[in-house]
């Protein structure tokens, strides 16, 4: 049975997912990539930017996991770029350039219509303007038999989670503290929504913790 999960989400140690005032300059927020550096030297990374090497092992596999098999996605507007309000044109089209690396339809969260964009490599970009659940719905649509990930940003996170859509949570646990951000956890009740912690591994970089229900 599909299932919807949440994968590769970086936490720092206070529970912060990105840091405040995301910009063009700042895609994750001020001092966001700080939670992500467990991420950057895989050499899932590297592939998806173009880049030959990288390293393996446990981080390594919880990045290919992150990505791997999902037949739809689903993204808040900030994770799709920093505008906000109406579009004012058709030129922005992602922060990852000509192909993104999701290769699947992709779910836009927003207020404001606008066209579907067809990307290289499969992804193309649908706005979806009447919430969650209408989001939800046409993702599971289309990916058939696949996974549905909702692949944040944080708020994006949070609404799926409390309206208990979400089966999986892995959590990548960074070893900083952000001291401001963008809160995980804000209101969120975990034990009381049902997760468990089924998986918990510790490398150099992060703690890996995947919760389920």
């Amino acid at each position: 049975m599909t299932k919807v999960k949440v994968a590769g989400f970086g936490v720092s140690l206070d529970g912060f997912s990105a840091g405040p005032a995301q910009s063009l300059e700042h895609p994750l927020g001020v001092n966001g990539p700080d939670i992500f550096q467990w991420f950057f030297p895989t050499r899932t990374f590297c592939q998806m930017v173009g880049k030959e090497g990288g390293d393996t092992g446990p981080d390594d596999a919880f990045a290919r996991r992150a990505m791997d098999g999902f037949g739809a996605f689903i993204l808040g507007r900030n994770m799709f770029g920093p505008i906000r309000g109406d579009w004012p044109d058709d030129q922005w089209k992602g922060w990852w350039g000509d192909n993104p690396p999701y290769h699947a339809p992709t779910f836009v969260l927003t207020h404001y219509p606008r066209p579907p964009i067809e990307m290289l490599g499969g992804t193309t970009f649908h706005f979806v303007c009447d919430g969650i659940e209408s989001a939800l719905r046409k993702a599971r649509e289309a990916a058939g038999a696949k996974d549905v990930k909702i692949g944040g940003g944080v708020e994006t996170v949070r609404q799926y989670v409390q309206a208990g859509h979400v089966d999986d949570i892995h959590l990548a646990v960074a070893p900083v503290a952000l001291g401001q951000g963008e809160a995980l956890f804000r209101d969120l009740d975990l034990r009381a929504l049902g997760y468990r912690t089924v998986e918990h591994v510790p490398t150099e970089r992060a703690t890996h913790i995947v919760l389920a229900k």
